[in-house]
């Protein structure tokens, strides 16, 4: 067995030239990869709420009034009435303290859970809850809704 020793010779250039290609060609994948992954950064926040004001309106005796939302990124800022007519507020007396009672909780605690009202404003607290936890679901998902800012 007749063996021969075979010399191979690099150059010092070629060598570099092979390595940024190899450096540069992980790279070009590892960008594929990430733009691909369906992970954008830029589209993930962490805030819980779309800022600006919700509406949603409530049907009293014939008259429509809003009870509208105002939520900053991350925190319910105000809770009121609007297009609340006298007729409404006199024929309906426990709507305005019952909702400020409900607002304050709320704005305190920021959650709708354990919230507690008085027996004799029960059914008057639970439609305005209702109403309140959908103007905060359109805050949360804005896509389905228009918020006034």
């Amino acid at each position: 067995m007749n063996k021969k020793a075979k010399i191979v010779v690099l150059h010092m250039k070629e060598l570099i030239y092979t390595g940024l290609f190899l450096i540069l060609g992980v790279l070009l994948v590892v960008i594929i990869i990430l733009m691909f992954s369906g992970k954008n950064s830029e589209l993930v926040s962490d805030s819980k709420y779309t800022p600006g004001q919700y509406t949603t309106s409530l049907t009293l005796n014939g008259t429509v009034m809003d009870v509208k939302v105002t939520v900053d990124e991350n925190s319910i800022t105000a809770i009121g009435l609007e297009h609340l007519e006298d007729s409404v507020s006199v024929m309906f007396p426990l709507m305005e303290p019952t909702l400020e009672d409900l607002s304050s909780q709320i704005i305190e605690t920021q959650s709708l859970d354990n919230i507690s009202y008085a027996e004799d404003r029960q059914y008057t607290s639970l439609l305005l809850l209702d109403a309140i936890a959908s103007s905060l679901e359109q805050a949360e998902n804005p896509q389905n809704s228009t918020s006034l800012e």
